[in-house]
């Protein structure tokens, strides 16, 4: 039997560190000093294949109480990602296939096995009771909730005022995720500060079904590369498989009010060492570039290892800071007299498709042998030297002659 850990000062650090809500504090703090094994609940929708540092941040979460002893119950939302959660959403989100939802679940407890001890959680899939109800279910649950409850959400308020259309199906997503306190019997329920009315719902489920009320925390929301909160569906992220090297370009290039930000939701530094950096930049005692550069490598370190945080931030060094074409670069052969810009874009994954090499591109932010490319039709015919493409600060290629 695994031993439940009672230690007052771990127990502050996870009710303190980066929360929002914590519903209903003394019941928590009590039920987790009490010595009584907790089913601490979390749900992740595989609305994309990556697992971004936004939730992963909060798997972490789930892993400190892994530590402290407690069950850690994730729900995989193979079902609910199908229907769209509209909680962070200024528009209507559209409805997902089977066949897409499976497709990005492929690598996803490898992805999260790198977070929480998976062999030691309870993995549960909602598919597996949704796919069982019938519409008295629904209706039976649906009668909790009013409409004027559902629409006093800000997102679904604005949208209504604005005259925009809100789907039913949408509103009946706080139900589900509702629901699955009571399929797994939850005593604590996680999540981002946006999911406030969905884990709430939780709570009048289970008293609808006769179970004691899930106590809550929600976290502060981490923001993406562009200021606003990093979700996969606007693609402002930076993902725990992603390369080292990007991990570490994409937080140097962050604007440096996020950074102490960061240190708090992703690393485990302690709070009042972060709190001396923050005191250190508005007084100008440190250059924030320096702290980033620390960040960088702690983020790195958490998911790729220390080894591999060195050598991003070598890499970036030498390619960024000292603007050198690293010694690592990769060899592209080509067996014609040349190929258009785009598609060796694509090829060579500098860009995920077409249209974000046009982007690129367009964006000015392609050079083919040192110079900036413009020229969206642009060709490049290759050499027996190699023709160097560099998108950005990071990426490059050499183009050889086969």
């Amino acid at each position: 039997m695994t031993k439940i850990i009672t230690d007052e000062n771990k127990i502050n650090e996870i009710l303190t560190r980066g929360t929002v809500d914590v519903i209903v504090r003394n019941d928590i703090k009590k039920k987790l000093l009490s010595g009584k094994r907790l089913r601490v609940k979390y749900g992740i929708d595989p609305t994309g294949p990556k697992i971004h540092l936004g939730r992963a941040s909060t798997l972490r979460k789930l892993a400190k109480f892994q530590e402290l002893g407690h069950k850690a119950v994730l729900i995989i939302g193979d079902f609910t990602a199908m229907i769209g959660d509209a909680s962070d959403k200024d528009e209507e989100r559209p409805m997902l296939t089977r066949e897409q939802v499976q497709e990005n679940m492929r690598g996803y407890l490898k992805q999260i096995g790198g977070i929480i001890d998976v062999e030691k959680s309870e993995i549960r899939y909602n598919s597996d009771w949704f796919s069982k109800m019938n519409y008295y279910d629904i209706c039976k649950q649906a009668n909790v909730f009013s409409i004027a409850q559902i629409l006093d959400r800000e997102n679904f308020s604005k949208r209504f005022k604005a005259g925009e259309r809100i789907t039913l199906r949408e509103t009946l997503y706080p139900l589900m995720q509702g629901y699955d306190s009571v399929a797994v019997e939850a005593d604590i329920e996680i999540g981002g500060s946006d999911q406030l009315f969905n884990v709430l719902a939780g709570r009048e489920l289970q008293r609808l079904y006769g179970q004691e009320p899930q106590n809550i925390i929600t976290f502060k929301l981490l923001n993406g590369v562009d200021g606003r909160k990093m979700s996969t569906s606007w693609g402002n992220v930076i993902c725990v498989a992603d390369d080292p090297k990007d991990i570490y370009g994409k937080i140097m290039s962050m604007n440096d009010s996020m950074i102490t930000e960061y240190f708090e939701l992703c690393t485990d530094i302690p709070l009042e060492r972060i709190r001396e950096m923050e005191n250190e930049m508005k007084n100008d005692k440190v250059n924030p570039r320096d702290l980033k550069m620390e960040l960088a490598r702690e983020v790195v370190g958490i998911y790729h290892g220390e080894k591999k945080a060195r050598e991003a931030e070598e890499y970036f060094v030498k390619t960024v800071r000292k603007k050198e074409i690293p010694d690592s670069i990769v060899n592209y052969k080509l067996s014609i007299s040349g190929r258009k810009l785009v598609d060796l874009l694509v090829d060579t994954k500098l860009a995920s498709s077409k249209s974000e090499a046009r982007r690129l591109i367009r964006q000015r932010g392609v050079k083919v042998g040192g110079k900036v490319v413009e020229d969206i039709d642009a060709e490049v015919k290759p050499t027996k030297e190699g023709v160097i493409i560099r998108k950005g600060k990071r990426g490059f290629v050499r183009v050889i002659k086969a």
